[in-house]
This record gives C-alpha cells, structure tokens and sequence, in this order.
C-alpha cells in the first residue's frame, strides 16, 4: 500500500469540481500518468479511495503515486485535447503510448523499358515509389492484384532481350499475362498499361473502370475493336479482384476502421485505412497491460491522429466511447473538415469492421501462441455473458450415473480456449437420495470450491476460475448459486443447455436463458466444452461402475466387506490384475489371514 494515500486523500479533499487534467507524479516528481476529468475532485478520489477496486495497472500506478498536479480547463473538450497534447509531451510511463518502431513498405516501378512492380522497404533503387505503407502485407496483395488485373509479366525474364526467346510460360496460355515475351508490345503501348496500373493504385478501382469505359467506347467508334476488348477484359479483371478480395470495396470511400482483441494480459489495436474505396494499409499496436476498451481506444485515438498525416472523414469503432461528441469535434479540428465516428452494426461497414477484429485477433495470436479462433471465441463469450474480462481459467461440470448407482461427476478445464487434461478431475459422489442432480452438482461445486476457500490441496483447486459452466438449466444454476452465496465466491455462473438431440442450444443463467448465435464462434466453443465434459463424465462413470461391480462380487467371499473389497481395486485396478495376483498377495492387499486370501484366489478364478 502506498503511505502516502493519507496526504493524498487529504489533498484530494479540498480538490476543485471543475473539468481539467490531472498529472501523476513518483517521488522524483516525474510523470507517471496524465488523465482527463469532467469533475477533477470526483476522479481524483477514485484513485485514492480505501475500498478501491482497482485493475493490476492502476493499482501499480497507485501505489507509485507521490503527489500530483492538476490543470483546470474551462470545459470537458479543452480538458481531452490538453490531455493528448501532456501525454504527447511526457510520455508518462502508465499511459498507452504509441511507438512507431516499424518499417515502411513501398510499392516500387522499375526504372527500365519495360518496369515491374514490387515491394520494396527502402527507396535504395532508381525507379517509382508509391507509399509508404505500415503493412507489407497490404502492399504485396496490392501488387499481385495490379499484377493480375493488367497481366503484366512476373517471370524473372528480361525485356526486351527476351523477346522472342522460347515459347509463352503458362501464365500466358491462362490469361494471367500479357505474353510480352512475344515481343509483340511495343513499348510505348506497354508504358501506357504502367501508367493506368499506377492509376488504378493511387485513385482505385471506380476512378478506373471510368476512365476504361470512356476509352473502350471511344475505341469502339474508331471500330478498334481490338483494343476495345482488351479494356472490357480489363474491367471484369476488376471487378472479379472486387468480388474475391477486401483490397477494395465500392461502399466505403475514405474511412479508417479500429478493432480491438484481449487476451492474455495483453490488447492488441487494429487499424485498417480504406482511402479511393480500396484498402490501402494495415497498421497493428500491441499492449503489454490490459485496458477497458473503450478507455484504451480513446487514448489511441486521441494519440494516434495528433500525428497522422491526414484524417479521414469516416471513424469506424467497435463500441461507443464515452465522449463521442467531443472527440468528433477535435479530430474535426485537427482534420480541417468533418470527422464521424460511428459504430456500424450491419452492412458492408459492420463487414469491414469484423475484418479488422479479425487481423487484431491473429497478430495476437501469434503472439500468445494460439489461434485466432481461440481468442475470438473467448472474446465473443465475454461479450455475451457480460463479463468483466476475457474468461483465460473456464471449469465446467457434469453429473453421470447409471439409474441411481455409479454417481460421478467429471470437471474438465478450458485455458486460453485450449483443453487443460492435467487439470481435469474426478468426483465420486456420496449415496444421493434417488437421482437428485442439482443436490449432486450442488456437492461437487462445494467440494471443488472449499478448496479454493482454504486454499488446500493440488495447485488447480486453488486457482479461481473466470468462469463456471454447468452442463444443465436454470435449475442446475439457481442450485450452485446458493453454494457460492454460502461461501461468498463472486464467480460468473451460467449452465449449458442442450436441445432434444442432445446438441448444444443456450446459455443459461438465474433467472433466464442467453441465445447464442450458431454462426458464432463462441457458440462453437460452448459444444466442444459441453461435448468435452460429457464424454469426460461418462468415461469416468462407466469406469467407476466396472469397479463397483467387481467389488460387490468380492463381498461374496466370507471375510471381505466393502471396504476391504475397495481396498483390493484400489491395488489391482482391473480383472486381469486381480486374476494375475497370488493369494499371498491378495492377502496383503485386503489385510486378511491367508485362508480368506485362498478363499479369495479360488473365488476369483472359477466365479469372476
């Protein structure tokens, strides 16, 4: 705990309720954090309060804290843009910071008779650049798509000394090159088809295809029929790049879209730039400490354009902000013209925006060595569960038993979305009156969670799961709430239930059921869990049965109760082991006189 939170509450006391910026500092009075406020004495006191409950980075930053400065503003918009500018200044150590430590990508034309195109992360070589852009991924898919829309060569060929020089490859025989090989461009004709391909990157498809129609029509009245074919084939090239690839797109003309993916202690931003109805560039930011979302993508905002070069007209967001307005009217500022954020939630846009969730997903991936299936399914889960965080540590629960006999119950482990077996247990129930369910689940979750309230026994039971899954309804959730109420354990709860066919249908809770769309991949994840902890279950239950079974056979010889019968199974766990054992041994076993053991030998050999 920080010693000093006395003196700061002190001082917090008396702070001003006007809108302003706050600037932490350490004991060497450097900046530590700059925060903005509506009402600077009500945000201040949330860090310092007693029973303040706060996220790991806050909390560090907290206790760092040694005194603090503060900026009144007039109003809450100067208060955001004075925040951008102090952190801008400062760098302070615990605000998201955004470093630009990536190589640029150029999209290069050679300086030659007959150029090329190709990507390039210098401007080393005499020729053309288009650029810069932060994705070499973006500028290699733009180059293969002009590549392809306008069959220029890609073969390591050169122009013109090999023209005439055997015979077309088969790009040519596909329709995927021109055949400049023949030697029958000449290069003038050749130089044009470079300039529209230069065209058609920098102004995009519509401009264009446009400026084709003028011309095959123009050809067509000159009765070049010709070349009035080459410009119409070159049209439907952009359109089918259109139809099969997200590098451009007719519905959004100038636009940057942000996405966000958690998992792991660690966020990564997405950012994909659509400019001339084409994505232009890719750009991805990972942060080592978690953030609320809207929190983090406000302070990326607020970063990230007061030094962007140009500001497009279109923000799209994944979420609302909390102050929408005014960070619409300061982009508007900087920008020059009309800035709109918007959270689209069908059409093209929402399209668009699941594609940028979709590339943060997978550079997180990558980085935490998992899927970006994974990630997204727990990501999804969080959001329609409503949980605080991104689920990492998911227990779920299944009962098995056979009429009234054999009860088990299997607890199967889910982390970072990957099946944790070492982490699985087995519970073998006491004697329930009759086949009570939610009684047995209501057992084994205060069994499993007694471990967690003492904190004994193996390193798993002492873990607190993010999330609890019951494989079952409302019943089976309202029954183990009461054992978490009972032991005050604030754990999200919810069951799984299953339809006639025994297939994964919703999400149940206290009080209601959540639908879950079939399309979606945490739905995908909640059946592999359901179908993870069934088939964990029943193994277990037909197991246990088989052992039950042998030992009530055992209790048939004089001298062998239940718990001498146990004892032999818990040596020799299957029927082979027991008929490969020697009376002696099956003697030791069960802690009888050897005339029980021979008894013993005999029964299991002619009866078993």
């Amino acid at each position: 705990m920080n010693p000093r939170l006395p003196f700061l509450r002190e001082k917090t006391a008396k702070l001003t309720t006007s809108p302003g910026v706050y600037l932490m500092k350490n004991e060497k009075k450097t900046i530590i954090y700059v925060g903005k406020a509506k009402n600077l004495k009500n945000r201040v006191t949330s860090y310092f309060r007693v029973s303040a409950d706060h996220t790991p980075k806050v909390a560090s930053m907290v206790a760092s804290v040694y005194d603090y400065d503060f900026i009144v503003t007039d109003s809450e918009y100067e208060a955001l843009v004075l925040e951008c500018s102090l952190i801008k200044q400062y760098q302070p150590k615990y605000n998201i910071l955004l470093k630009d430590d990536k190589g640029y990508h150029y999209i290069f034309i050679s300086d030659e008779p007959f150029p090329r195109f190709s990507v390039q992360q210098n401007k080393e070589k005499k020729g053309t650049y288009l650029g810069p852009y932060m994705s070499g991924f973006v500028a290699k898919e733009a180059v293969k798509e002009v590549n392809k829309v306008f069959r220029l060569p890609t073969c390591q060929k050169s122009f013109p000394a090999s023209f005439h020089r055997g015979r077309p490859c088969l790009n040519y025989h596909l329709q995927q090159c021109m055949g400049l090989c023949r030697g029958n461009i000449s290069q003038k004709a050749y130089q044009e088809i470079i300039q529209q391909a230069i065209a058609y990157l920098k102004n995009g498809s519509t401009a264009s295809v446009q400026q084709m129609q003028q011309e095959m029509e123009a050809a067509a009245e000159r009765l070049d029929f010709e070349r009035a074919a080459i410009l119409r084939d070159r049209m439907k090239a952009i359109a089918k790049a259109g139809e099969t690839q997200k590098i451009l797109d007719s519905d959004i003309k100038e636009a940057d879209v942000l996405a966000v993916s958690e998992s792991g202690g660690k966020q990564c931003i997405s950012l994909l730039l659509y400019r001339n109805r084409r994505l232009f560039d890719k750009q991805t930011y990972l942060f080592s400490q978690v953030e609320p979302t809207a929190g983090l993508l406000a302070s990326f905002i607020g970063q990230y354009y007061d030094q962007a070069e140009k500001i497009p007209s279109d923000l799209l967001l994944p979420i609302p902000l909390e102050n929408m307005e005014l960070m619409q009217k300061m982009l508007s500022e900087r920008a020059g013209h009309r800035v709109r954020l918007s959270v689209p939630q069908r059409g093209t846009a929402a399209h668009i925006l699941q594609l940028s969730k979709h590339n943060a997903n997978e550079t997180l991936a990558l980085q935490m060595s998992r899927t970006g299936k994974e990630i997204q399914a727990l990501e999804e889960l969080k959001q329609v569960l409503g949980l605080p965080a991104t689920p990492e540590w998911i227990e779920a629960y299944d009962i098995s038993n056979l009429a009234a006999t054999s009860m088990v119950a299997g607890m199967v482990v889910f982390q970072k979305g990957k099946p944790a077996k070492k982490a699985y247990k087995r519970f073998s129930l006491e004697q329930m009156p009759g086949q009570d369910d939610y009684a047995c689940m209501q057992q084994v979750l205060r069994r499993r969670l007694l471990h967690l309230v003492k904190q004994d026994g193996d390193a798993g039971f002492c873990k607190t799961p993010d999330l609890i899954l019951l494989d079952g309804g409302q019943g089976h959730v309202h029954a183990v709430q009461t054992v978490l109420e009972e032991l005050q354990l604030h754990i999200p709860l919810y069951g799984m239930v299953k339809d006639q066919k025994h297939r994964t249908r919703a999400i149940a809770k206290d009080g209601g059921e959540i639908t879950v769309s079939r399309t979606s991949a945490a739905f995908h994840f909640l059946t592999q869990v359901q179908d993870e902890v069934h088939r964990y279950a029943i193994t277990y239950m037909r197991s246990h049965h088989k052992k039950t079974s042998y030992a009530l056979e055992l209790t048939q010889v004089k001298g062998i109760g239940e718990k001498k019968a146990q004892a032999l199974l818990v040596q020799f766990k299957t029927k082979e082991q027991l008929k490969a054992a020697s009376a002696e041994e099956l003697a030791k076993a069960a802690g009888v006189s050897q005339a029980v053991g021979e008894a013993l030998y005999t029964f299991i050999q002619q009866e078993m």
